[in-house]
């Protein structure tokens, strides 16, 4: 559920962050290297995966490539904030009747 910040929603998953057009950059907590995600195409990822969306529980499931070549392994230490930034990472777009779907699900 969205939350208020200064009057003004502030979406908490990647649904509600795609319903208000807000893009998602995604940053290493070791060594700050960031990716930002159009967030329809990140809700989609998470949704044929059924995958949890709330932003704490879906910054579990990114890694950082910059780290894992230097270490060897997966660095699972990601930070989730919202940006208007043109989108780093390209995933495929959901069809538009699941969006319509989603939305209407949300609504009801």
């Amino acid at each position: 559920m969205a939350r208020y910040v200064s009057g003004l929603k502030e979406p908490t998953t990647i649904f509600e962050a795609a319903a208000y057009h807000r893009k998602i950059r995604v940053v290493c907590g070791d060594c700050g290297h960031a990716a930002v995600y159009d967030p329809h195409q990140l809700w989609w990822l998470f949704e044929q995966r059924g995958w949890v969306g709330i932003f704490p529980d879906a910054a579990k499931r990114f890694w950082c490539r910059a780290c894992g070549a230097r270490l060897g392994r997966r660095v699972k230490r990601a930070l989730i904030e919202l940006t208007e930034t043109d989108p780093t990472i390209n995933l495929p777009f959901p069809q538009e009747s699941a969006w319509k779907r989603a939305i209407n699900r949300h609504r009801g």
